[in-house]
């Protein structure tokens, strides 16, 4: 095992910094990680001004370890589990379960001192069409706009 690791320890490594311009580019792309904490609401036992305490399990020790950290160092631990692009957040619980997420889209708009933008409008289908592949659908083929007139009865129910 000594020979592999002082075998290791003259490889180069190639190791990904990534960087991020603003705080709205670190949340897109944390975003992908919000529907799957690292950790469990329930294990939050305190969030102070300065400070978070939360437990974990010691399988070793077979008991339950207790930590007080500040808010940096608790963001920093998360953000350590941030998945890399392209992996696949597949359960939703606790706070980000989708009933709770009105609710803490709220607060973590105040903890970041934003305001919270109101939900765009959906987008029409035939604007998304336009902008993916570039024609209008509902142009006929002379160039004309169509017009809605009515649905046809489908043989079947005749």
């Amino acid at each position: 095992m000594g020979d592999l690791l002082t075998h290791l320890e003259e490889c180069w490594w190639s190791i990904k910094i990534q960087s991020f311009e603003d705080k709205g580019h670190f949340l897109q792309y944390a975003g992908r990680y919000v529907r799957r904490p690292p950790i469990a609401q329930r294990r939050i036992t305190s969030i102070g001004q300065r400070t978070v305490r939360f437990w974990y399990k010691d399988k070793r020790l077979r008991r339950r370890v207790y930590v007080q950290c500040s808010l940096e160092d608790f963001i920093d631990r998360w953000a350590q589990h941030i998945p890399e692009p392209h992996d696949h957040a597949v359960r939703s619980f606790g706070l980000f379960a989708p009933r709770a997420l009105r609710h803490t889209s709220a607060a973590i708009s105040v903890f970041l001192r934003q305001e919270q933008r109101p939900r765009p409008k959906r987008r029409p289908w035939a604007d998304s069409i336009k902008r993916d592949f570039g024609h209008d659908p509902l142009l006929d083929h002379t160039g004309k706009r169509m017009k809605w007139a009515r649905r046809l009865e489908s043989k079947a129910s005749r």
